[in-house]
């Protein structure tokens, strides 16, 4: 009965403030609110762990969410929000022909041509350069070391335009390309494997019976020259060299001859690759789509694939959306778990304090001052849990990429949406067993044992 005597006071007071609470009224409550949750410790952290595990729940979902996101959406972004991506594609018919050895030997020509590039120059308006390149399996050689690896020929616009770094060096140049110089830009790892120890600049390496002056190093997969990035990679090439589309046509020509399970198998393919960049972003979707009605004109099979990494960024940008909705949701559900605790609780505690509530209401206590009581300790239930559950959500995303390798974003607007739910669930949820509290008679209540 201890706390009956925070309740004189506020009695005492009436005449003083007939109409409102004041600040020592609403005090005294909190104190009285304070002292029951207290008085039932363990129960009490066991309504709280509820809410606690919601919101943690809430933020680590949406910070493992908003990180996907920010790794999908940051590969759509390195290939250039004004970029449109033109591939070969072997079409399944002419692959499953030369597979069964239908017809007689010969090259199996498809994919992209230097007539489709000058066409999308000459025809579309907008399009302010083509990088076009050829991509040869060959194998490379210093001295004794070795490596089977992509030979990429293109232009000098390449690197800035798949937005690649250069570790050292340099890319080769117009006039390098004009000339059909024979000079090579390596990736790290290709770097790495045929110079171990030796620094490649400078140096030579050999293709066929050609050899190649390393002019530049790309930068290693993975880092950047402000350090690994969120998503975990970076602007650095793939595993293959670079040289001038000149060279490798002059060198290579454009039919080119591996040995499969069933023989030898030709190939002739002008261009393998191609990027159009658009002058104006907000028609690389139209532009996309004009370039497609072209090769469709002048390619009898579909020998092509194109890519408007725009277009994937906003399929990617609504599909993350979509993601977070549904694991908020999915964490929500937790949330709605504690706060059906947090009900639970309060009915029995309202149960168990009917006599202390029929004394009060006989002292001059009124159904407000019950309401305000009893939806205060909702209130402090669902708030401590909401924060530590706070400070849980956002220490789980940490440990997740430390020991996992993912990527997690905690954005600021995820803790304090959680944590306003959680504050208004404790509302919600608080007001029946308030109401219930609230409406007891007084008479009955004091007969209550």
């Amino acid at each position: 009965m201890s706390d009956l005597s925070l309740e004189t006071p506020l009695v005492n007071q009436r005449g003083r403030h007939p109409s409102r609470f004041n600040l020592l009224r609403f005090k005294k409550i909190t104190q009285v609110g304070i002292k029951s949750i207290y008085s039932h410790g363990l129960r009490s952290l066991l309504t709280v762990l509820g809410i606690v595990i919601g919101v943690a729940a809430v933020i680590a979902m949406l910070a493992v969410s908003e990180g996907a996101s920010f790794e999908a959406q940051q590969q759509f972004r390195d290939l250039g929000a004004s970029n449109i991506l033109l591939k070969s594609v072997k079409p399944a018919e002419v692959e499953e022909t030369s597979r069964q050895g239908f017809g007689p030997p010969q090259a199996i020509v498809y994919g992209l041509t230097n007539g489709d590039i000058r066409t999308i120059q000459d025809t579309i308006p907008g399009v302010n350069n083509v990088i076009a390149s050829r991509i040869v399996k060959k194998n490379v050689w210093n001295l004794g070391l070795s490596m089977n690896t992509d030979v990429v020929g293109t232009t000098i616009d390449y690197p800035i335009s798949r937005n690649y770094n250069l570790r050292s060096g340099r890319f080769f140049t117009q006039t390098e390309v004009r000339d059909h110089a024979n000079v090579v830009v390596l990736s790290d790892e290709v770097a790495n494997v045929l110079f171990p120890i030796d620094n490649p600049l400078g140096k030579t390496i050999r293709i066929d019976s050609d050899y190649y002056n390393v002019v530049g190093i790309m930068e290693s997969e993975g880092f950047s020259n402000l350090g690994q990035n969120q998503a975990g990679s970076s602007n650095a090439a793939p595993s293959r060299i670079f040289i001038p589309i000149t060279s490798s046509r002059s060198r290579f020509g454009e039919t080119t001859t591996r040995q499969t399970a069933g023989g030898m198998e030709s190939e002739t393919v002008e261009l393998h690759e191609a990027i159009i960049q658009v002058e104006d972003q907000e028609t690389v979707i139209q532009v996309g789509e004009v370039i497609e009605q072209i090769l469709e004109r002048r390619h009898r099979d579909v020998d092509y694939a194109i890519e408007v990494p725009l277009a994937l960024l906003r399929q990617a940008e609504q599909s993350a959306l979509r993601d977070q909705i549904v694991a908020g949701a999915i964490a929500g559900i937790s949330l709605l778990v504690g706060g059906i605790g947090i009900m639970n609780i309060m009915l029995a505690s309202v149960t168990e304090r009917t006599r202390e509530i029929g004394i009060r209401r006989a002292l001059g206590a009124k159904k407000r001052d019950i309401i305000t009581q009893f939806l205060i300790e909702a209130v402090i239930l669902s708030g401590v849990g909401g924060l530590i559950g706070v400070i849980l959500g956002v220490t789980i995303p940490f440990f997740i990429s430390l020991f996992w390798g993912m990527t997690t974003i905690v954005t600021p607007v995820a803790p304090i949406l959680a944590f306003s739910i959680s504050a208004l669930i404790g509302v919600i949820f608080g007001i029946y067993p308030s109401m219930r509290a609230a409406d007891m008679d007084p008479v009955e209540a004091l007969r209550h044992e």
